[in-house]
């Protein structure tokens, strides 16, 4: 069990445990008061439950589905009812658009082996789970949206800027934790419009 701003979480031992790089996410927070939000990777659904706090509806999606029951079981501990949690390999099973998207990429290089690894490996470089979200997010965020990326140095913080620059999203580092042999980052990337 682990305790963290006021919300008590499970934990499972093939559902990645939130770490620094959840922690640097959690205290950096965009969501406001009223939005929709989309926690994708949400494992054992702490930011996308930290986010209910003020949103009106947030959506939790994993790949791995011990992570999603998981999710479903802290939301039920905690009383929390404007959230729901589904098996979705990045966006496969979202629709609709959304005010904040949250993702804490993996990006250790390799291919999966345990449904705790969908947690940690990218693919063959690290970056192909990244680069598809890139790709796609544009599709589900409303324009003036904001998506927040935990990502570590390893797998290319520049890349990263660069690919979500050409996907017409502007965007920065707004946070950074030096952790062991890297830095952890989180990036907020804004869709063009709205009245922001």
């Amino acid at each position: 069990m682990l305790e963290y701003m006021g919300l008590k979480l499970k934990l499972h031992p093939q559902v990645y445990e939130p770490a620094e790089d959840t922690f640097l996410l959690a205290e950096n927070l965009a969501v406001r008061e009223g939005d929709r939000a989309l926690d994708v990777g949400t494992g054992t659904g702490l930011i996308a439950l930290l986010m209910a706090g003020k949103a009106e509806f947030v959506l939790g999606v994993d790949v791995n589905p011990i992570a999603v029951e998981l999710a479903r079981e802290n939301a039920r501990l905690n009383g929390i009812k404007n959230v729901e949690f589904r098996l979705s390999d990045l966006f496969e099973n979202v629709s609709g658009k959304f005010d904040v998207i949250t993702f804490n990429a993996p990006y250790l290089p390799g291919e999966p082996k345990e449904p705790i690894d969908l947690a940690l490996v990218g693919g063959e470089s690290g970056r192909e789970v990244l680069d598809r979200f890139i790709d796609e997010v544009g599709n589900y965020l409303k324009p003036g949206g904001i998506l927040q990326i935990v990502q570590s140095s390893i797998t290319g913080i520049e890349k990263t800027l660069e690919r979500l620059e050409k996907a017409g999203l502007a965007a920065k580092v707004v946070a950074k934790k030096h952790v062991f042999f890297e830095d952890i980052v989180l990036i907020n990337a804004v869709k063009p419009g709205g009245g922001a």
